[in-house]
């Protein structure tokens, strides 16, 4: 049996890339008891990591059971291949940080890697801010593909959970459809108003003295490391040009309603966001009530992602995952512990997409 609470044989990683995230996840594995390699282009980099304990010792470890690529998101693919071309073990976990998945995930076709994505960030620059509990209650999107081995997936979200964050599986596609609303422009939007305000404090000094929560709420972003989104933008032009254009007509019509002194429109618009914004998903898992989800599986592609798919499409959180095997070993019970107010529908999506399933509230 394969589980979060197992022993994830040798507990060694390589981190290549150690920035401001890659800092963070060799000082968060390093605290779960990992022994973390660092490999960076910059010798200073590398430096300030072992003086700041984000590493053990630099360079690539070949014994390494799990790697995290933290490079620019045009050059993850090159990193990954590289990678998985000088470690041969069947048993190795690469897997990338990149905000961008379509691309990368369609160059590394080898099933030991995953792509993946935390949601967490900050606007310091640098391993000097990186923090060990930086993806606590973080979500992490994982993006397994059909070849991807359950035993794989499992051993990866187990890894992940064991720093603090949940994981989310999506496909790459939706993945850079989805980031682009909620990260991708978002950044470039607090960018523009950054950009916009400065530019017009040239003239009245006192502007940015009135800069209070708000403002700078809305702009944090803006102050992170401009040197890896102009890549990130190129690569997810297209869902972020889509999602650009539907919030410019929805500022061109406030602006209009602006002009036209329409309260009732501004007052449904204000009061609309105020409610959406209320209703986001908070990050706390309610871990006095879960249910566990059972269904058997067939060893063959895609049936792992289509479980974690149904799983994504339903906002549902995986707490935690194991595959127990059969003797026969051409199939296995994929057990999932859930939420269990999310537990039902679960259930009823999946048995509608083919599986048998039952639950049990724990």
């Amino acid at each position: 049996m394969t589980s979060l609470s197992s022993e994830i044989l040798e507990r060694r990683a390589t981190i290549i890339g150690v920035g401001l995230i890659g800092g963070s996840i060799g000082l968060a594995l390093r605290q779960n008891g990992w022994h973390v390699s660092g490999v960076d282009t910059d010798p200073v980099v590398i430096s300030q990591a072992l003086k700041n304990g984000i590493i053990d010792v630099e360079g690539d470890d070949s014994n390494s059971t799990f790697i995290v690529i933290a490079v620019p998101s045009n050059q993850v693919a090159m990193v990954a291949l590289d990678a998985l071309q000088r470690h041969t073990d069947p048993s190795l976990i690469v897997t990338d940080m990149a905000g961008v998945k379509s691309s990368i995930c369609s160059s590394v076709g080898d099933p030991r890697f995953i792509g993946g994505h935390p949601m967490a960030g900050s606007e310091q620059i640098g391993n000097t801010g990186s923090r060990s509990d930086l993806f606590v209650g973080a979500t992490w999107v994982l993006t397994p593909h059909e070849s991807t081995p359950p035993e794989t997936y499992v051993r990866c979200v187990s890894i992940l959970h064991e720093i603090g964050a949940h994981t989310l599986a999506l496909s790459p596609e939706d993945h850079d459809r989805l980031v682009a609303l909620v990260s991708h422009v978002p950044h470039l939007v607090a960018a523009s108003l950054m950009n916009e305000a400065s530019l017009a404090a040239q003239s009245d000094g006192a502007l940015l003295q009135l800069a209070a929560g708000g403002f700078r709420d809305m702009t944090r972003v803006a102050a992170g490391d401009p040197g890896i989104w102009p890549d990130l933008v190129i690569e997810n032009h297209k869902a972020i040009s889509d999602g650009l254009t539907h919030l410019i007509e929805r500022l061109s019509n406030l602006r209009d309603d602006v002009d036209k002194q329409r309260k009732s429109n501004l007052s449904e618009v204000l009061s609309t966001a105020s409610l959406a914004r209320n209703a986001l998903p908070g990050g706390t898992i309610n871990r006095e009530r879960l249910t566990q989800v059972r269904l058997p599986v067939p060893d063959q592609p895609g049936v792992l992602a289509s479980v974690t798919s149904t799983a994504s499409d339903l906002g549902v959180s995986v707490v935690d995952i194991e595959i127990a095997h059969s003797i026969e070993g051409d199939r296995g019970v994929l057990i999932l512990v859930v939420e269990t107010k999310h537990a039902q529908r679960f259930v009823e999506a999946l048995n509608q997409r083919g599986f048998s399933s039952s639950s049990l509230e724990l």
